[in-house]
């Protein structure tokens, strides 16, 4: 196993080296000029190109992207040219909040995707199959960003259940002390329960947008997987040795199941990590996918290269973790 995860370790490293190059190209031929965010509108010519040598955006693309990996190999990311701090800075200094988001919003997907999805599978073709299934199409169909503003019209404007988008926490509200950086686990340390509602109200809306939009796949996958480990020759087999039909759904058929819907529960996490950006603009949750729309809108090429090979990174070690659960839940899979 150890040999395995080294392996796979070192596979990352052309991985990486490739999404630098594919991203350091396209940057640069994103429309739109990031001196003109760095240096007055009224600043002369040469203020201008003294300007664009100390960016360095003067070099060949080539010196460019060699800088580049340089400063990676150094821990050095650039400097945004917006915030005008390492980018290193304000990649870890908004992990925390995107990472929250992303955390709760993929354990509600889970723990309503799969029993959904083992129910429609249960009671195929009946009226829960067909529920399960029309939510798995709205869910997969419906972009999330205008599942966000509907949120916001039903829940904030219509209903007035939850408060408008303040960020992590209300506007009157102080943070929890700093134990994980997750508010909610933080303010349940403290034994902060204003402080804890606060968050919970805030997290509502974007965390529910995200759970809905990637519940569709995850219970299309369980219900898939279910129909056919239930139809396999073990389960037949279960059953004429008299088990009982939940015993043979929970305990035998969910585990010959698991493993597809692990890939899927990555796969899928994946494409959260995308749709958090619009998520977070919409509902103003200042983490990283805030900071990369602004970082698209402003051609900031800095911290859009670093947004990337973070989201690589975290994306391959995901696949990684999901591997090496293969291993433990299915013993065939060493061989």
């Amino acid at each position: 196993m150890i040999t395995y995860v080294v392996r796979r370790l070192l596979l990352l490293i052309p991985v990486l080296v490739g999404v630098t190059m594919i991203t350091f190209t396209l940057t640069r031929i994103i429309p739109g000029d990031p001196i003109s965010l760095m240096i007055s509108p009224m600043a002369s010519p040469e203020a201008r190109d003294r300007m664009m040598e100390k960016s360095g955006l003067n070099d060949p693309i080539v010196v460019q992207y060699v800088h580049y990996i340089n400063g990676i190999f150094h821990g050095d990311l650039g400097d945004s040219f917006v915030t005008r701090q390492p980018v290193l800075s304000d990649l870890s200094s908004r992990f925390m909040p995107t990472f929250e988001l992303t955390l709760i919003a993929m354990m509600l997907a889970i723990f309503l995707a799969v029993p959904l999805g083992i129910a429609a599978a249960v009671w195929q073709g009946t009226w829960i199959d067909h529920v399960s299934r029309l939510i798995a199409v709205i869910g997969v169909a419906m972009p999330v960003f205008w599942l966000g503003l509907l949120a916001l019209y039903f829940f904030l404007f219509t209903l007035h259940w939850l408060p408008a988008p303040q960020g992590r926490i209300g506007l009157f509200e102080s943070p929890p002390v700093t134990v994980t950086g997750l508010y909610t686990i933080d303010a349940l340390i403290a034994g902060d329960w204003k402080t804890l509602r606060s968050v919970v109200e805030l997290l509502i809306m974007p965390a529910g947008v995200l759970a809905f939009s990637a519940m569709a796949p995850l219970a299309r996958m369980t219900r898939a997987g279910r129909i056919e480990t239930l139809e396999a020759d073990y389960s037949r087999a279960a059953r004429a040795l008299g088990l009982s039909e939940w015993s043979i759904v929970l305990r035998h058929a969910f585990r010959n199941a698991i493993l597809p819907l692990l890939t899927m529960i990555a796969i899928v996490y994946g494409y959260l990590l995308g749709g958090v950006v619009l998520v977070e603009n919409i509902f103003a949750w200042p983490g990283l996918g805030r900071y990369v729309f602004t970082a698209i809108t402003s051609s900031d090429y800095p911290a859009l290269q670093g947004f990337i090979l973070y989201s690589t990174t975290i994306y391959v070690l995901i696949f990684l973790l999901v591997d090496i659960l293969y291993v433990m839940l299915d013993p065939r899979v060493r061989l």
